[in-house]
């Protein structure tokens, strides 16, 4: 049985939490955005745990039988972006995500949770 967005959402934030992602958000964009219904944000202190959190969420998903529908990036970018349909994950270098600001652009978006 194939997972809903919200448990593809929730596994991605419990996999970025195992690899102790800073700043992780949970945004529900169903009102507020056509081509997702939930936006996964987190960030890592270094490349190496960028490439970490990226990869485990890739792996945690992987086993459920989720693949990624796209991805996007490259480490030195210091911004990696995992498509699951209906969920966008978004993992970035501190640096990256505050020039960005992601959090703001979709800000209209409703919380579901923030982990700081």
């Amino acid at each position: 049985m194939a997972l809903e967005g919200i448990e593809v959402a929730r596994k991605t934030v419990e996999a970025a939490s195992n690899k102790q992602a800073m700043d992780i958000v949970l945004l529900d964009a169903r009102g507020v955005c056509s081509f997702a219904d939930y936006f996964v944000i987190c960030s890592g202190g270094t490349e190496r745990q960028v490439q970490a959190i990226y990869d485990e969420i890739e792996h945690v998903l992987k086993k459920e039988g989720v693949p990624p529908h796209h991805h996007e990036g490259t480490i030195d970018s210091g911004w990696l972006l995992l498509d699951y349909g209906d969920v966008v994950v978004h993992v970035f270098a501190p640096l990256e995500r505050d020039y960005y600001q992601l959090d703001d652009l979709w800000g209209q978006a409703n919380p579901v949770l923030r982990i700081q």
